[in-house]
């Protein structure tokens, strides 16, 4: 084979995944900039590649994403329809697709328009290079977010680096490269509850980042509300392992000691004089903040229960259903309602 030549050479196959909850507006434009990759394509370290499916994974969202979803599939043949039996959120998206891909690497993108496709080559060059079998988008611009959601995004990052995991969440995205093997595998024994990019750092070999230019988000309202923000966060928090149970107990020591030494000085200090109080005050305080700690400790501990009941009980992440335009649900009127007859029909 001739030096440069791509003869002969294998190209790396490359599922992306989706997860669609409003992308009406967005979707096809996303799938015109991946189409140029259906074909072989070569990174700029000269690795070949080809996009040979991209997963739309119906999160069934308010808008109508799947009439979209529907028309692409029949004008491009890689493009596949995952069905979800209801809303699940992005994470179970995301693991629905990757457990239907069917690629050496799994790129995951978001469908309103910010992560560009051109950076799945990158994203295989740095895989490569560094011999790692994950890829983290890294923006090197500010998230095109509200200031209040990026301060939360930081402060996130913050706990959970420093005081939860010691990991660095920092490398967590949405656009990401991942092995095929591993991120199917990580589909198959992720349960409910269970941090997506946890779980793959339990498995993976190595992680390295891609810098990346994010784009602004397309026309459409974020599928992000407070409470969805929230329940994110908390999902990161329980799936980090047992450290949110060690914090409860140093917090149980703290609340201990501080007792200690509190009661210390108010027997010290009747016994010199210088404490003159009936005390209601002080142990209304105290025993507001201690029993404040035990509850507070006691509702970590049965977050963590509620996760392990849900589990053992075998709540499933998600449910691939058929495309319910297909179904039962699907089927239209055989006769306008008004002249419909209340009685048997004879056949035919």
């Amino acid at each position: 084979m001739e030096p440069g030549s791509t003869v002969g050479v294998a190209p790396h196959t490359i599922s992306v995944v989706v997860p669609v909850y409003q992308g009406q507006a967005t979707l096809s434009a996303l799938v015109a900039e991946i189409e140029p990759y259906f074909k072989p394509s070569l990174t700029n370290d000269g690795h070949l590649f080809v996009v040979s499916e991209v997963l739309l994974v119906y999160d069934n969202g308010p808008d109508d994403s799947a009439a979209v979803m529907r028309a692409l599939a029949e004008r491009f043949e890689p493009v596949r329809c995952i069905w979800l039996s209801r809303n699940f959120g992005q994470h179970a998206a995301t693991l629905a697709g990757m457990a239907s891909s069917g690629s050496d690497w799994i790129v995951t993108m978001d469908e309103d328009g910010q992560h560009d496709p051109v950076y799945i080559g990158r994203f295989l060059d740095v895989a490569m290079r560094e011999r790692v079998g994950l890829v983290y988008a890294e923006p090197t611009n500010q998230p095109p977010h509200g200031f209040a959601r990026n301060t939360a995004s930081a402060l996130t990052k913050w706990t959970f680096t420093r005081m939860l995991r010691g990991g660095d969440i920092g490398s967590f995205h949405s656009f990401r490269l991942v092995l095929g093997e591993v991120g199917r595998s990580v589909a198959a024994y992720s349960g409910a509850g269970v941090f997506l990019d946890v779980a793959m750092g339990w498995v993976n070999l190595g992680v390295s980042r891609c810098p990346v230019e994010l784009r602004a988000e397309g026309a459409r309202p974020s599928g992000y509300s407070t409470r969805r923000l929230l329940s994110h966060f908390w999902r990161l928090v329980l799936s980090s392992g047992t450290r949110g149970l060690r914090l409860v107990s140093i917090l149980g020591l703290t609340f201990a000691i501080g007792g200690v030494a509190f009661a210390a000085y108010v027997v010290i200090g009747r016994i010199i004089g210088s404490t003159n109080s009936p005390g209601w005050a002080s142990v209304v305080v105290i025993v507001l903040l201690g029993c404040g700690a035990i509850l507070f400790s006691l509702g970590i501990i049965a977050e963590y229960i509620g996760v392990s009941v849900n589990m053992a009980m075998g709540k499933p992440l998600y449910l691939i259903v058929g495309d319910p335009g297909d179904g039962p649900l699907g089927r239209r009127p055989a006769v306008p309602a008004a002249t419909a007859p209340h009685g048997p029909v004879e056949p035919g």
